[in-house]
């Protein structure tokens, strides 16, 4: 197929693909799939090999947040029955993430819910970053915190954090109809403070709300130009008790061809599989891998994913590898021009309202719970809901239980 063999060419040189050739990728048939993924996957072998980097979420901060954003089940207003608790102690916080990096992480994403720090909040997260620092020389920390104030960013990096987070989500235009306490602008402002600071920034992206593949397109193509180190593709996770709950919209064949774009789009990235990916992809996650070089391990930030033992075992029957501590996750072109050096060369997830990804509830969504654009003629977007696959996180942080890593 012309398009992929210069899509592939594109994708060696770094060089953007046209709006029209993304496009052309979200509209490729079931029968073209598996032509989509090895096209992609040449791309994604050339600047990451078959390194799979693992990343592990802590959620400080759970529930209670008095964002809007429909997609969420932490929002104002959801009923959606999961754990609410205020802030760990640093010590319990560098224990749970001391289980994901004995299961082989090798970043850290410490999450909470909210708008954004204070400054108390900064000091309160910035003891835990140097907690699990102490404990673990080595590890990458990820902060997801929601919208930075000024000089915020900067206290964190000095803290230790090597990256933030915050996810565009969806398209600009679209965007009004996910939430009405904060703007589009508010979150790339956030991004760009991060890069000022020299900290790694992370931004993605939610699939699966109703989108038309032009918003996919729009915020993919929007990440580009801001260039982040990480950027993580999440799937809406129907939460009972959102306004998103309905929206069943993705199949697995659809959630490929939307990481090969992104990998196409974003070629020398680190593309992460974050939310989602059980309830969405299910069995085609092996496949996945040949398009993200990077997922997160167990669970996620108020639902459950697979058990971590499980993780590790796809990655090995699918001919991949675990992304050792001392390996550079970005190609040298990218990790020696970072803010934070070799050393911090990704992101998280996409909390949405808190940062850091794979919680996954959703993207571009209607407040109502409508869905935006709509799905009519978008190839393989009708999809059976099922809620048995969406499963509230009832163990690790914040609880008694021991976590799933």
């Amino acid at each position: 197929m012309d398009l992929l063999n210069t899509l592939v060419d594109k994708g060696l040189r770094r060089e953007l693909p046209t709006r029209e050739e993304a496009l052309a990728v979200l509209a490729t048939s079931d029968d073209d799939l598996l032509d989509v993924v090895a096209a992609a996957g040449k791309v994604r072998r050339h600047w990451f090999g078959r390194r799979v980097k693992l990343n592990y979420l802590v959620n400080l901060k759970s529930g209670l947040c008095p964002e809007d954003c429909s997609y969420c089940s932490q929002r104002l207003g959801s009923k959606a029955d999961i754990l609410k608790y205020t802030w760990l102690k640093p010590d319990e916080a560098s224990q749970a993430a001391a289980a994901g990096l004995a299961g082989g992480a090798k970043r850290v994403c410490l999450v909470a819910s909210g708008r954004g720090p204070t400054d108390r909040d900064v000091d309160r997260v910035s003891e835990t970053i140097k907690a699990i620092k102490e404990q673990n020389e080595d590890v990458e920390v990820c902060a997801c915190l929601g919208l930075l104030s000024d000089g915020q960013a900067e206290r964190l990096r000095e803290a230790g954090a090597d990256a933030y987070n915050h996810n565009l989500n969806t398209s600009e235009g679209t965007y009004g109809d996910i939430t009405t306490t904060h703007t589009y602008a508010d979150r790339v402002d956030t991004v760009q403070k991060a890069h000022a600071a020299g900290l790694s920034a992370c931004s993605g992206l939610i699939a699966g709300m109703g989108e038309t593949d032009e918003d996919l397109v729009d915020v993919v193509f929007s990440l580009r130009e801001l260039d982040p180190d990480s950027v993580p593709v999440n799937f809406l996770i129907p939460f009972e008790g959102t306004p998103l709950a309905k929206e069943w919209n993705l199949t697995p064949q659809r959630c490929l061809r939307i990481l090969a774009m992104v990998r196409f789009v974003c070629p020398d990235v680190e593309v992460r599989i974050a939310g989602g990916r059980e309830v969405h992809l299910r069995t085609m996650q092996p496949l996945a891998l040949h398009l993200a070089n990077s997922i997160f391990l167990g669970d996620y930030l108020t639902s459950e994913g697979q058990a971590g033992k499980a993780d590790l075992e796809m990655i090995a029957d699918a001919g991949f590898e675990v992304e050792g501590a001392g390996e550079v996750t970005l190609p040298e072109h990218r990790a020696a021009g970072g803010g934070c050096g070799s050393h911090a060369e990704a992101g998280c997830g996409s909390h949405a309202d808190a940062g850091c990804g794979a919680h996954a509830e959703g993207g571009c969504g209607s407040h109502e719970g409508g869905g935006v654009c709509g799905t009519a003629g978008v190839p393989g977007a009708a999809n059976e809901p099922r809620p048995d696959l969406v499963a509230v996180r009832r163990r690790g942080a914040g609880t008694d239980l021991a976590p799933n890593a």
